[in-house]
């Protein structure tokens, strides 16, 4: 079995394109801000779509905006389905995506070692 879905990746990047455009213009609810979406992936059978989100602030931030995002995933999965030429729209659910994060983390914890570094010099 093919483990390389074109059709899946290809609605999942429709979605990624489409619902940064929607939840700006469609969604009124003040829990979602600002946000960037990192991912989409849908399974094989296109039921269901898992979207990857980034948001500035802090935890709690993080959490008031999934939840406005969970609220008003049947009104973006409706206002898909006008905008998308599938005979079945997947099913939204919004993660958290910490990677953004993680690769700040670690960038600081690379220049640290790095200037924690420069400050002994080499004995040659």
């Amino acid at each position: 079995m093919p483990k390389d879905f074109p059709r899946a990746r290809r609605v999942a990047d429709q979605i990624q394109r489409e619902l940064p455009e929607l939840i700006r213009q469609e969604v009124k609810d003040p829990r979602v801000g600002m946000l960037t979406i990192t991912e989409v992936e849908v399974n094989r059978d296109m039921e269901f779509a898992k979207v990857f989100v980034t948001t500035l602030g802090g935890q709690a931030e993080h959490e008031a905006c999934l939840e406005g995002l969970k609220r008003a995933s049947g009104f973006l999965r409706t206002q898909l389905s006008h905008r998308m030429q599938l005979r079945v729209v997947p099913k939204l659910s919004f993660v958290y995506d910490h990677s953004v994060e993680r690769g700040i983390q670690l960038s600081q914890l690379i220049d640290s070692a790095i200037a924690e570094d420069a400050k002994h010099p080499k004995d040659e």
